[in-house]
């Protein structure tokens, strides 16, 4: 059981800050349905950081590159969504879309070109990660601590009061909800939408990095983050673009993905000789039927997924 706590915790942590980044931005009023390419992204940029830090690398050292890469180009990925559907008015959907489809693939062409480069023979799309892993991991009695756990308690609490309790946060939600009326008064839409996108990139790239690391120390890029971006959408969706409501879906979608990594280790989960595959499902499976069933009560922001025109109104 402490296992299942354990994954249940880190992914909940993964699908709560990437949904507080969806959060951000849907507030500012823009639809960010690329997190799971900006997740894949940051991944990458973290991956590729813990890849070429010289070995004896301090503990610190190694959390705080890899932690800032990852968000950085989690950032700068967001850019391409703010670019396109800000600046230039482009369909939030299908940007969106296009993005997640170009993360994974950009990431396999260059984790491939990548290893080509250092040894010919290696065409493989993975990236290793074994010693730099050990530097987020702690052990408090039997339970391995990550401190992207306490990154992610400390990020929702930051959300919760910059979206509430501060100026900055009234304005941006003020543009989700009427961008006119935010204008009238004075507010920049065009630089709140952009803080709600760059937001969501920074909480989306840490997201990825944070994904690849639970449980394994090689990952992939050729498998993206298997659909956890959407996951983080519906949890998003399921707690009603609030953080604190976004904290406990992401518990629950959390413990069902745990699931999948820890069923063997239950007795009266093995004895039922379950295939794993539906135990991978469960997490989607389970968002499919929550949202079937809340999403029509949902109250998403009025004006999210409509360009802001400066002369309208």
């Amino acid at each position: 059981m402490l296992l299942l706590l354990q994954y249940t915790i880190i992914f909940a942590s993964v699908l709560c800050l990437v949904a507080l980044g969806g959060c951000y931005s849907e507030h500012s009023g823009v639809i960010n349905l690329g997190l799971e390419g900006i997740m894949v992204m940051g991944a990458l940029g973290g991956a590729v950081t813990m890849f070429f830090l010289p070995a004896g690398t301090s503990k610190f050292v190694i959390v705080l590159a890899t932690t800032l890469f990852a968000i950085l180009v989690g950032m700068l990925y967001s850019c391409l969504l703010g670019v396109a559907c800000i600046n230039f008015k482009a369909d939030q959907t299908l940007i969106g879309t296009a993005m997640n489809l170009l993360a994974t693939a950009a990431a396999t062409v260059f984790v491939r070109a990548m290893n080509s480069s250092i040894n010919p023979d290696n065409v493989s799309s993975s990236i290793q990660y074994i010693q730099e892993k050990k530097a987020f991991l702690k052990y408090i009695g039997g339970f391995e601590f990550s401190w992207f756990m306490l990154m992610a308690v400390v990020l929702l609490v930051v959300a919760w009061f910059l979206l509430y309790k501060t100026k900055f946060g009234l304005r941006l939600m003020a543009c989700g909800e009427n961008p006119q009326a935010a204008d009238s008064v004075g507010i920049n839409v065009y630089k709140m939408r952009w803080a709600g996108v760059l937001i969501s990139g920074f909480l989306g790239g840490l997201g990825g990095i944070v994904y690849i690391t639970a449980g394994v120390s090689e990952w992939k890029f050729e498998m993206g983050v298997a659909g956890f971006g959407f996951l983080a959408l519906a949890v998003m969706i399921f707690g009603q673009w609030k953080p604190t409501n976004i904290a406990l879906a992401a518990l629950l979608f959390g413990l069902f993905r745990a699931l999948s990594n820890v069923y063997t280790g239950i007795p009266f989960l093995a004895n039922m000789n379950i295939p794993s595959t539906v135990y991978n499902m469960l997490p989607y499976i389970i968002s499919l039927i929550v949202l079937a069933f809340t999403s029509k009560n949902s109250r998403a922001p009025k004006a999210e997924g409509i360009p802001y025109d400066k002369g309208a109104r």
